[in-house]
């Protein structure tokens, strides 16, 4: 990213760095995919990296944490419908409102014990969910299919 106003660089005068994790709260596959060669935007300066002389900058920072706002509008015990969106040999994500996901554990996605999330549930199915943790400091939101009376499991 060129800066408009900042420090020197030896070889790309007023260049800042921007890394993959710095550019937005949601996933992504390019960097395309949230910014464009030649589009303005304004960004947060996080440090001058004194190495490679070099402003790194953050563009999801000056946007509003899509986890936090979501987590303003729920609380523990409320259900939520989902999509399940990736099988893991713990539990599955679901995805809810605002594209966040949050996390059924393998004991709390069927009353009865279940050995692998395929037996119970696959990716794309609709499912609905309890939450029973949020976390906003690690930006995890723990959720439970077993609690709702409709996992019938």
């Amino acid at each position: 990213m060129a800066l408009d106003d900042g420090p020197a660089h030896p070889v790309f005068p007023g260049v800042g760095f921007n890394s993959f994790a710095e550019m937005s709260w949601q996933r992504f596959e390019a960097a395309t995919d949230v910014v464009h060669v030649g589009q303005r935007v304004s960004c947060e300066f996080l440090q001058f990296d004194t190495w490679n002389l070099e402003a790194r900058l953050s563009l999801k920072t000056t946007q509003p944490d899509p986890f936090q706002v979501f987590a303003d509008t729920i609380a523990v015990g409320q259900k939520l419908p989902g999509q399940v969106t990736k099988l893991i040999p713990f539990g599955v994500f679901v995805q809810g409102a605002d594209e966040i996901e949050g996390l059924v554990h393998l004991r709390e996605l069927a009353r009865t014990p279940v050995e692998a999330p395929s037996n119970v549930v696959q990716v794309g199915d609709k499912i609905t969910v309890v939450v029973t943790e949020i976390d906003r400091e690690r930006r995890r939101l723990a959720l439970s299919r077993r609690q709702c009376s409709s996992a019938g499991v």
